[in-house]
């Protein structure tokens, strides 16, 4: 039997002498197929006293840690994951300090230290940002593997140089070390290693046996007694077992998995059997396909062998899957579990049995206003979804939202989605052009300016504008408004038309919605779809008509006693 990675593990955390405790700890240990293709992940934090919210920030930190690392694609290094996880996880942060009243205050925000690893076949990648430990006991003498990021004041003052949280912008340090049976990895805070007896340590792991977990609490006491004033948390984990060398090597190659092959009706592939070839381009393939073992239809994309020398290709093919896993709505589309080892690269989706929504609108020239809203008001909650988390979806068209049997709407290919903090697309509007959606595309990507959320808004209100018209609100005008004086003088034509019952207030708020200015927009999509279905009080206030003309009977008789009270006044000085 192939032996597998196998750790034994102890735990300990106290608040010590503080009155809350701002540490957070965590591991993950997965079953295969995991277990070879990511690891074993280990992450502690410990938040910063002067900060009321810093344990918010420390299990935030962990619990992201421990759960978007094995949404990451199999295919992407170690290093690659953890590092756009804990980037990403950053960005959050820092957005949240920025939107507290502490924003101007560092100290008091959403920050935290951070120190991970990941064990995977027989080596151990370290994670780490400020002032948290990493050490390894091997041949009874204690390495510490981290680098404190603290800046000394003084002999008795300092202050954190890098944390998580801290600015915008993160630099973390990382390192692989190679595993040998019986190595000790211990994850300490400073309550911990500041007060706590090398030795001790040394001797307490070693007289434990399989009890680490006593052995964790035992230290903590340790440095409790010896005067630590702050909380405390150890981790301790013991490699009792690595893989085979020839089971290390095939895992290895997860990192670098080849190219699918063009594949063809019947085929058996991965434990999937073909069905059909559903589209095909230059850029992927998708198929129809039937898993084996559950014999449910699923949808497999593999990317095209033509590009495989391309790395932006790659890498946001792979980001897909990454962004789809993290996502849960009924109006995105779902990555199917994956619970076999996979030897090619390639994603596999749901099955949605249904139609693009371009060819609904082929099949529905002239659809009515409700139809429009309810699909708008789908596509915008699909939109919400990617926006709770930071990600804006960029490339949102008729082509990549389906409408399954039962009408719901699904949003499809993630391709150019950008996620906060995982700077993966250098250039966004030459992806957009790239990918085909500069007629839905929002005019700051013209101008060579990263998107917001109202860039998908922008795409939404053309969705919503073409669909009532057949038409686009600018022509095509907008990718060749590539200067703010051009957009400017950009035209928007009015969605009413003789022919057409539609409510003047709809395209004041398609006017709004796509708007070339991203501050002119909604500040929410759930006010577009809002007024989409009621006339908002700023459209009434400009159409509300004068009373003569709203109720002319009402008008002239306030006319009249008007003019009956004057008389009265009047005759009543001549008297």
């Amino acid at each position: 039997m192939t032996k597998q990675l196998s750790i034994t593990v102890g735990q300990y955390s106290d608040k010590g002498r503080k009155e809350r405790n701002q540490d957070f700890h965590g591991i993950c240990v997965p079953k295969e197929p995991l277990l070879s293709a990511k690891g074993i992940a280990i992450a502690l934090t410990d938040g910063i006293s002067s900060s009321e919210v810093s344990q918010v920030a420390a299990q935030t930190a962990v619990g992201g840690f421990l759960e978007d690392y094995y949404c990451t694609s199999e295919a992407w290094s170690v290093r690659t994951a953890g590092e756009r996880v804990l980037t990403a996880t950053n960005s959050w942060l820092h957005s949240q300090t920025q939107q507290s009243p502490h924003r101007y205050d560092k100290d008091r925000g959403y920050v935290c230290t951070f120190s991970g690893m990941i064990l995977k076949s027989t080596t151990a990648h370290l994670f780490h940002v400020g002032d948290t430990r990493i050490y390894r006991l091997r041949d009874a003498g204690l390495e510490q593997l981290t680098e404190d990021h603290r800046l000394w004041v003084s002999s008795a003052e300092s202050y954190l140089a890098r944390a998580l949280g801290i600015d915008k912008k993160l630099d973390i340090d990382y390192r692989a070390e190679p595993l040998k049976p019986g190595d000790i990895f211990l994850l300490a805070t400073d309550g911990v290693y500041e007060f706590a007896d090398p030795r001790f340590i040394i001797e307490t792991i070693a007289a434990a046996g399989n009890a680490l977990d006593t052995a964790a609490r035992q230290i903590v006491e340790d440095a409790f007694a010896r005067g630590s004033g702050d909380n405390l948390t150890l981790q301790i984990i013991r490699i009792d077992e690595l893989p085979a060398p020839e089971a290390n090597e095939m895992y290895r190659q997860l990192a670098d998995l080849p190219f699918a092959p063009v594949l063809e009706a019947r085929m058996l592939f991965d434990g999937y059997q073909i069905v059909r070839e559903l589209h095909g381009s230059s850029r992927s393939h998708i198929y129809l396909a039937v898993d084996q073992e559950t014999q449910e239809r699923v949808v497999i994309k593999t990317p095209s062998i033509d590009l495989r020398d391309n790395p932006a290709y790659l890498e946001r093919f792979l980001m897909e899957e990454w962004i789809a896993r993290r996502i849960n709505s009924p109006h995105v589309l779902k990555p199917c579990k994956q619970s076999r080892k996979r030897n090619f690269i390639y994603v596999v989706t749901e099955f949605v049995e249904g139609q693009t929504l371009a060819q609904w609108m082929i099949d529905n020239p002239k659809p009515d206003v409700e139809s429009v809203r309810g699909i708008i008001a789908q596509i915008a909650k699909g939109l919400q979804a990617f926006h709770r988390l930071e990600m804006l979806h960029q490339d949102l068209k008729p082509d990549n939202i389906m409408i399954d049997s039962t009408g719901t709407l699904k949003i499809i290919d993630f391709g150019a989605t950008r996620v906060a903090g995982v700077m993966e697309i250098a250039t966004p509007i030459e992806q957009i052009n790239l990918l085909g959606a500069a007629q839905y595309a929002a005019p700051e990507y013209f101008l060579g300016e990263s998107g917001t959320v109202h860039s998908d808004q922008f795409s939404l209100g053309v969705i919503a504008y073409q669909m009532l018209s057949g038409k686009l609100p600018y022509g095509a005008e907008v990718p060749k408004a590539r200067t703010r004086s051009a957009q400017r003088n950009l035209n928007y034509e009015t969605v009413l038309h003789d022919d057409r019952e539609i409510p003047a207030w709809i395209d004041v708020a398609i006017r709004k919605a796509v708007h070339p200015d991203p501050y002119k927009r909604y500040e929410e999509l759930s006010e577009f779809v809002h007024d989409l279905h009621h006339p908002n009080a700023e459209f009434l206030s400009r159409t509300r008509l004068p009373l003569i003309e709203r109720h002319p009977v009402t008008f002239w008789k306030g006319v009249s006693l008007t003019l009956l009270l004057i008389n009265i006044v009047l005759l009543a000085k001549l008297s």
